[in-house]
């Protein structure tokens, strides 16, 4: 009986510290995030008389900080890579779908509670579409791809994000074909992001 006593109350000592040590949780910024994204697009300007809608999801992977700084207030601006592969359905224009990759930074403002963020990112790739050759569509299926996106994104639980945003991008052949009059769409797109 003494001797289930001692080992008790040893074991007992050893779980103190294991008890006592409450770890922080993560920072949104300092793990790899993998994030499935979707939205709707419209043409806006006068590049193409098709009014071309585009319903497109990116499934993206951003690293860790490259960047960090502090403000003052405890807030926190950081920079991060960020690398997308795009696809989506082309509703009410000639062609039927696009694929592509995409890259650029994400230069993300983060609140002292690390609880919320606004980002900002602008990058571009390459892609390719289903061209049908109509007079005033995309001149070949290779594609050059340009995107500006920015929008809000809220912590859940340590390893979990949602975000809601703006979204434009511009898409044309780079004037390798003539006429090379490219599609400028803006929408919004929201998301969701995990880490491991």
């Amino acid at each position: 009986m003494r001797l289930l006593f001692k080992l008790t109350w040893l074991s007992s000592l050893l779980a103190i510290p294991a008890l006592a040590f409450d770890p922080a949780p993560p920072l949104p910024w300092d793990a790899c995030e993998f994030t499935v994204e979707s939205g709707i697009m419209w043409q806006i300007g006068t590049l193409t008389r098709f009014p071309y809608r585009l319903i497109e999801t990116q499934y993206t992977w951003k690293s860790r900080y490259i960047f960090g700084r502090v403000l003052s207030d405890g807030s926190r601006i950081v920079l991060r890579n960020r690398f997308a592969l795009i696809g989506a359905v082309i509703q009410q224009g000639p062609e039927s779908h696009y694929i592509a990759l995409s890259a650029s930074p994400s230069v993300e403002w983060w609140n002292a509670a690390n609880t919320w963020s606004v980002y900002l990112g602008s990058g571009g790739g390459f892609g390719l579409v289903d061209a049908q050759h109509v007079p005033g569509a995309l001149g070949q299926d290779f594609t050059l791809n340009w995107l500006i996106r920015t929008g809000v994104e809220y912590v859940i639980s340590p390893k979990q994000r949602l975000s809601a945003g703006l979204m434009y991008q511009h898409m044309s052949n780079g004037g390798m074909t003539d006429p090379n009059p490219g599609i400028d769409a803006l929408g919004f797109s929201i998301g969701y992001s995990w880490t491991h």
